[in-house]
């Protein structure tokens, strides 16, 4: 492979909402460079990208795919990234590692939440964009509105440098903005194409755009500006100078359009990434931490190396594959690395770049460059690799925190380490996924970003692991207390030949406020109880508490007073006065009006307008208590308080309610009172659990 020089290297991410296009996209890029000769397709699992069972199954991409391909002696390092936002890990890294963002909006669907997401994700980046409306082809789309819906969303500087020309099906013809000449496209899907220049009503459109996009680029250049006041205009040689830094300061954001299934419109977006596009001399430096947790800057031609992974993927022939991106220096096979997270040494093995599962081995990536390498020792998604002379870390991505979770459950016994370790292998992989034992439930925990996300760990543990896992709904973590006062008098005594037990336990219970927890007490007087058994008391009310009374969950909000009681000079001893303790708190509990707890999380809704009554409807039926409504363009934003048992499976819900438009999140709030019936449901389901003797 030749080598290329970092100005000559396009990096970027194609990102969008879910089902907008995205793997076709790339798959078009890649025909038009060459590295395929046929395009593939989703519904056959045919694509580069899509080559995992997983995507092939359900048809979407899960997985960052990295391809390459060549345009116009420019060296194109593509991401294609999933849509579903339970995958945003995958998009994450790809725009850490990018030097500007493809977002690729479906034409018949307009913006989805998810072009909201990786867009603010893109400017948190400091990344330019490039906006491409996809599948013109397709009956009853839009342009104009999809136009006009994007520059009220992101702004003014959304400028069209492509115009459909016949969109619908038969869709071949674009107008191009900056050479003002009609696009006709091959229907072959090759990508060819032929021009000639826009004439009457079209010659009229581009010379109004035109002179629009001369004013958008004079407006990034104070020289430039002057330049047009005076002279009215400016040189093509200054105004195609201009266009590159209007579009790094995003005072620019180029709108092409395109049919990525039947590769129309697709090379001239090329030609444009090739001439303008973003490369890594546009971020020659970024910042970085020294050894000891100063702020330092890594240049692009530093001599000394440094690498940041982005991804890692485990494959079934290869072992841990790394993608990473170099930022300085260059890695080479056979090179040592410091690993600085870990602060150890890795020695480089083969390098390969990829255009999906198809691997090119190679002996050196330069400065800008992305590749990846295979069998390091211990080295994860966010590690920095960098020259021992020179130990940096480069700055991390934030994930978001995971919010929907399963209970993992085992059907074969004695798989407990292999699953265990499968799961530590797979966290590695993907860091937005978390696993714990929880030990009040006793189930294993998975938390993730979306049923989708917990359903491809779950396939990924079977199928790379060999372990025989299902998942299932987590138990609820109820908690029990009292709405009354209770009273109660123990007295436990057990004769048994030797020595007897022998322990009276006097207690009063009352409420406390609602997560102040369990306080325990004593205001005992005189000498009908040694004080040493206060601590025996105590012990056995916790345990009580811990086990719960009606339906075996950890009770709160209770303070327990022991006021009084007997004792036995010769029988009374600290085992004796723990059962007293414990069965006089469960009398008194059951005497003081007891009832149930359930946790309540708030959950952010955001959804389409057109979805709104559908998705309250349904909150409703889930017990939930609207808090509040806002409106963020083409969106609403819906707050509510619902209980936590009602929201399993509550995102495949959502999902089909807003035709895959909606998202949501969920965090903990607080516990209230379960309504009567919910609440005696849950202790039924309690007693039989407790005669089948499966721990609760």
């Amino acid at each position: 492979m030749k080598t290329y020089a970092p100005a000559d290297i396009r990096n970027f991410a194609i990102v969008g909402h879910a089902s907008s296009g995205k793997t076709m996209l790339a798959e078009a890029m890649l025909m038009c460079g060459g590295g395929i000769n046929r395009m593939g397709r989703i519904a056959d699992g045919s694509t580069v990208s899509d080559y995992h069972v997983s995507e092939k199954n359900r048809q979407i991409s899960v997985s960052a795919s990295l391809l390459h391909t060549e345009w116009m002696g420019k060296k194109f390092n593509l991401i294609d990234t999933p849509g579903y936002l339970d995958f945003i890990s995958e998009g994450l890294g790809a725009l850490r590692v990018g030097d500007f963002a493809l977002v690729v909006i479906h034409a018949q669907h307009g913006l989805g939440v998810g072009t909201d997401r990786v867009w603010n994700y893109a400017t948190g980046y400091g990344l330019p964009k490039m906006i491409v409306v996809n599948a013109l082809e397709k009956e009853h789309t839009d342009f104009d509105a999809v136009l006009k819906q994007t520059q009220e969303h992101f702004g003014r500087h959304v400028f069209p440098l492509a115009v459909p020309v016949n969109a619908g099906p038969g869709f071949n013809q674009v107008l191009d903005v900056l050479r003002s000449e009609i696009v006709t496209y091959a229907t072959d899907g090759s990508g060819k194409y032929t021009e000639v220049p826009a004439t009457g009503e079209w010659e009229t459109r581009v010379k109004e755009l035109h002179r629009a996009l001369i004013e958008h680029i004079a407006e990034s250049d104070d020289t430039l500006m002057n330049k047009f006041f005076e002279q009215g205009s400016i040189s093509e040689a200054e105004f195609r100078a201009g266009i590159h830094a209007a579009v790094q300061k995003e005072l620019f954001i180029p709108l092409f359009c395109a049919s990525a299934e039947t590769n129309i419109g697709v090379a001239r977006l090329m030609d444009f990434i090739a001439k303008y596009g973003s490369s890594p001399v546009d971020r020659k430096k970024v910042p970085a931490h020294t050894a000891d947790g100063a702020d330092t800057m890594i240049a692009l031609d530093d001599a000394e190396t440094a690498a940041y992974v982005f991804k890692t993927m485990s494959e079934a022939h290869f072992g841990e594959l790394s993608f990473f991106r170099v930022y300085a220096g260059s890695v080479s096979t056979g090179m040592d690395l410091l690993n600085s997270d870990r602060k150890i040494s890795e020695r480089i093995g083969q390098l390969y770049i990829l255009n999906g599962q198809n691997r090119e081995p190679v002996g050196a990536l330069g400065a800008g460059d992305i590749g990846a390498t295979v069998k390091l020792k211990d080295s994860h998604t966010g590690n920095t690799l960098c020259s021992p002379k020179r130990p940096v870390t480069l700055p991390k991505v934030n994930y978001p925190r995971p919010n929907i979770h399963a209970a993992l459950v085992a059907k074969v016994k004695g798989e407990e380490d292999k699953i265990a370790s499968g799961l530590a292998a797979l966290h590695h992989e993907d860091p937005t996924f978390l696993h714990y034992v929880d030990g009040e439930l006793h189930q294993t925990i998975l938390s993730a970003q979306g049923e989708l996300h917990l359903e491809v760990v779950a396939d990924r543990l079977r199928r790379r692991h060999n372990v025989h896992v299902e998942l299932a709904q987590p138990r609820v973590k109820y908690r029990e207390t009292i709405k009354g006062k209770g009273d109660s008098k123990y007295r436990h005594k057990k004769q048994t030949g030797g020595a007897g037990q022998f322990a009276e336990v006097w207690m009063r219970i009352e409420p406390r406020p609602r997560d102040s927890g369990v306080e325990f007490i004593q205001s005992l007087v005189g000498q009908n109880v040694d004080r040493n058994f206060v601590p025996s008391v105590e012990k056995g009310v916790r345990q009580a508490c811990t086990e719960g009374v009606l339906a075996g969950c950890r009770v709160t909000d209770v303070r327990i007073d022991f006021y009084d009681g007997k004792m036995h000079p010769v029988d009374s001893k600290d085992i004796a006065f723990q059962i007293a303790g414990y069965f006089a708190f469960k009398e008194a509990f059951t005497a003081a009006k007891p009832c149930l707890l359930e946790p309540i999380e708030t959950v952010e809704i955001r959804i389409p307008e057109d979805c709104m009554g559908k998705v309250m409807g349904d909150l409703s039926s889930r017990r939930g208590k609207i808090l509040g409504m806002d409106t963020d363009g083409a969106f609403q934003l819906i707050k509510a308080h619902v209980p936590t048992n009602e929201l399993h499976h509550y995102s495949s819900t959502l999902r089909s309610l807003t035709g895959g438009r909606g998202v949501h999140s969920e965090e903990f709030s607080h516990y209230e009172e379960m309504p009567c019936d919910a609440a005696e449901q849950v202790v039924e389901e309690a007693k039989k659990l407790k005669t089948n003797h499966q721990p609760h």
